[in-house]
């Protein structure tokens, strides 16, 4: 069960865009995210007129190693470590450390 999924908010803890927040918009392998406005880059592209794409600077996300970001705790405020519980019917969820509070999927 991975601990930070699509859609979960997170805070950046280390690295250039330490302090920000965003949503992760998607996991590009085991230990990558993509995460809404953090480790942009300007991208110089060709214009291709076959596919219709212009050319410029492009903005772009890059992928994230998973380790430099920790879950944004809204009732803390700050970034939280995760764990994996069973609850009693055999169904697996994830809890805030500081709180035991659930996370909300």
């Amino acid at each position: 069960m991975e601990k930070i999924r699509k859609g979960d908010d997170v805070v950046v803890i280390t690295g250039r865009d330490k302090g920000k927040r965003g949503s992760v918009l998607s996991r590009v392998d085991e230990t990558h995210l993509l995460v809404e406005g953090v480790n942009t880059v300007k991208k110089h592209q060709r214009p291709n007129p076959m596919k219709g794409q212009t050319g410029g600077i492009v903005e772009k996300t890059m992928p994230i190693d998973q380790s430099n970001v920790m879950m944004f705790n809204p009732v803390t405020g700050k970034g939280d470590r995760i764990g994996i519980k069973t609850l009693e019917d055999g169904k697996k969820v994830r809890f805030f450390k500081s709180n035991g509070e659930l996370v909300k999927a």
